[in-house]
């Protein structure tokens, strides 16, 4: 709480506004567009790399959220005041910072999958600046940054073989996925009964996020299935046309998303329908939507 209370003192409007900018890139919705963008337009196997340490990251966090049930900064200490744009977007427990899990986790697999020195770089900044962005806004203690930092790391470090055996082998991506769906299906278990032992705001936020994470995962072994199977869509496409397929095809997936909200929202079990909605987002992302890769490669070509 020193700490925080340091950046406290170094507040201005101006860094406010520069903290909720960068911090941004550790949002669900970017960790999406950066795996699809890998998984649309360059290799399937770095979309697949990026989406296991995304969801084993998701998954441990809400794991260690829900299991010390640490509260939020400003709750720990009445008289500290994060930047109070930053407070809506801050749900469930604080320990570990889930922003930081997302970003240092993205931005890590991206350079474990390219050569660019630009790239890198400006990868690196985002591994450094979101998780002290967290901390500038108040809405997380260095204890909260750190674990989560070094469990993104060691996760990005961890896959890469395994993504490369699975480059060799269905078989082995077979095997990954279903430890993927064993472990969810076990921590949605163990979050359920969970759920009866804290507050009602903070546990309904992790059982929300362990359906989703188990829907997603679901997902992810039907489109792996479709594609090994019958589709086989290739990446390759002109610069132009590949811009072109991510900005139609994330906004058809988020109104996906968003669509299916309300349809299975109809549905009186909430976590149910969040499981139902991720399913649903990832099928059409990973095998409904690659249906038209054929047409975008064509486009741009010389007859």
């Amino acid at each position: 709480m020193d700490f925080l209370y340091f950046l406290e003192g170094l507040r201005t409007p101006f860094l406010d506004n520069v903290m909720l900018f960068i911090t941004a890139f550790g949002d669900e919705m970017f960790f999406m567009a950066i795996a699809i963008f890998l998984f649309w337009c360059k290799d399937k196997y770095d979309g697949y790399y990026m989406l296991f340490v995304g969801f084993v990251g998701t998954q441990i966090n809400q794991l260690l959220k829900v299991t010390f049930k640490v509260k939020r900064p400003w709750v720990l200490d009445k008289s500290f005041k994060p930047v109070e744009r930053a407070v809506p977007a801050a749900t469930g427990y604080s320990f570990p910072s889930g922003h930081t899990q997302s970003s240092v986790g993205t931005f890590g697999t991206v350079v474990a999958t390219t050569k660019n020195i630009i790239i890198r770089v400006l990868c690196v900044l985002g591994i450094i600046l979101v998780p002290f962005s967290r901390m500038y806004l108040g809405v997380h203690t260095p204890a909260d940054v750190a674990v989560s930092f070094v469990i993104a790391w060691l996760l990005v470090i961890i896959f890469r073989p395994i993504i490369k055996a699975a480059r060799r082998s269905d078989k082995t991506m077979r095997i990954v996925i279903l430890i993927f769906i064993l472990i969810s299906i076990i921590q949605t278990v163990y979050m359920s009964i969970t759920y009866w032992d804290a507050t009602q705001e903070n546990l309904q936020h992790g059982l929300k996020n362990s359906y989703k994470m188990l829907g997603a995962v679901l997902g992810l072994a039907v489109i792996f299935e479709m594609d090994t199977r019958f589709i086989r869509f290739e990446t390759k496409a002109v610069w132009w046309a590949q811009i072109l397929k991510v900005v139609l095809g994330l906004l058809l997936t988020v109104g996906i998303k968003e669509l299916s909200y309300l349809l299975f929202g109809l549905i009186p079990c909430v976590v149910l329908s969040r499981l139902l909605s991720y399913f649903v987002m990832v099928i059409f992302a990973g095998a409904v939507w690659p249906l038209s890769f054929k047409w975008f490669s064509k486009l741009g070509r010389k007859k």
